[in-house]
């Protein structure tokens, strides 16, 4: 039987599978394997959305334009020069639609995100994973990967599931690598977490060189991971080129008002990003007590690694905190098989981790 084919690359995908929700066996478990929220969207954020209901059989506008100019009030940016997408997942495959040929490059690190490389492969582009240095971007190693078929080169600043970051200085070390033909994304999902003098997300950036974007999300430090809502700031071209490939409509009126109106919550955010860092240290230092490598973050996780001795592995550890109601992420996907991701939660839940770790530690 003859069957439709799908273009080259397509095949060679591996689906996305978020982090878990759910153990069998476990009723109210706590999720600290997707990043989100430890305390969840401001309260004007959710006054916001439940307000829009009454407007949801109506087309939202277009250019998602309540959004766009309360992100540029916001960040004092041209309106115009900012899209707006269902989530920055969408942006970062937008990005890859309009710019990847068939037989195209795109780098990115060895352990970044894994939308990079199945947005590569779905354009039939090659995707070129460069080895990293101690879990951090090389950048001598990116460089030394370009070539003249490479058409995007995608950075999560900072990178998930490592934690790690570049300084602005390395950034812009690599932008002046590339030739004018490569698009350096910045991929800046957690960057209102850092709390680093010599990181800058790549605002400046885009502002002054045309082949740089910067792309944000409302998923994290904002807590409307469930309202899919992300941005991205770009040079003047090539915010017309996302405005003539993305779809219409692509961002609801219930997660533009709730996004808008997040944005003006600086306590909310303020609260957040204090809880993030206090429990983030707390977590390290907890977790390193127990006997257990964890590797310095400036997001709202951190990755713990494990030894590979019979029950004491990832795989054990991962066993071991599911029993308990703990949801974990194992990113084995990422290259990281001897690894947990773990999310900063509540005070309980993360006391509770820190807690079940040191009992799996203690184990004869």
């Amino acid at each position: 039987m003859v069957t439709p084919i799908p273009k080259p690359g397509v095949l060679d995908i591996t689906p996305y599978v978020g982090g878990r929700a759910s153990v069998g066996g476990v009723a109210d478990p706590i999720k600290l394997s997707s990043n989100e929220s430890a305390l969840g969207p401001s309260p004007l954020a959710l006054a916001a959305y439940e307000g829009a209901a009454k407007d949801v059989a109506v087309y939202p506008e277009g250019s998602a334009s309540i959004l766009r100019e309360a992100i540029g009030e916001t960040y004092g940016l041209d309106a115009a020069r900012i899209v707006c997408g269902n989530g920055s997942d969408e942006l970062l495959t937008m990005l890859a639609n309009a710019y990847l040929r068939p037989g195209d490059e795109a780098l990115f690190g060895e352990h970044a995100f894994l939308v990079y490389r199945i947005a590569t492969l779905a354009n039939s582009a090659v995707p070129i994973a460069v080895p990293e240095k101690n879990l951090r971007v090389d950048v001598d190693a990116m460089l030394a990967h370009v070539t003249p078929k490479t058409k995007l080169v995608y950075l999560a600043n900072p990178n998930n599931p490592t934690g790690s970051y570049l300084p602005h200085d390395e950034v812009r070390r690599l932008h002046a690598g590339l030739p004018p033909h490569a698009l350096l994304v910045i991929d800046a999902a957690y960057a209102e977490f850092v709390r680093r003098n010599d990181y800058e997300p790549g605002i400046e950036m885009v502002a002054n060189f045309p082949n740089v974007v910067m792309t944000r999300t409302f998923s994290k430090v904002y807590g409307l991971a469930g309202l899919r809502i992300g941005w991205a700031y770009c040079p003047a071209a090539v915010a017309d080129v996302l405005n003539r490939v993305r779809g219409p409509f692509n961002v609801s009126i219930p997660a533009q008002r709730a996004a808008a109106a997040a944005l003006k919550d600086r306590e909310h955010i303020q609260r957040s990003v204090e809880h993030n860092a206090h429990w983030r240290d707390w977590l390290t230092e907890a977790i390193r007590a127990t006997g257990l490598r964890v590797d310095d973050s400036v997001g709202n996780f951190v990755l713990i690694h494990f030894p590979q001795t019979k029950g004491r592995t990832a795989t054990d550890a991962d066993r071991f905190l599911c029993e308990r109601g703990l949801i974990l992420r194992a990113v084995g996907n990422y290259g990281l098989p001897d690894c947990l991701r773990l999310t900063v939660g509540r005070e309980d839940a993360n006391r509770k981790v820190a807690a079940a770790l040191a009992e799996f530690m203690r184990r004869p």
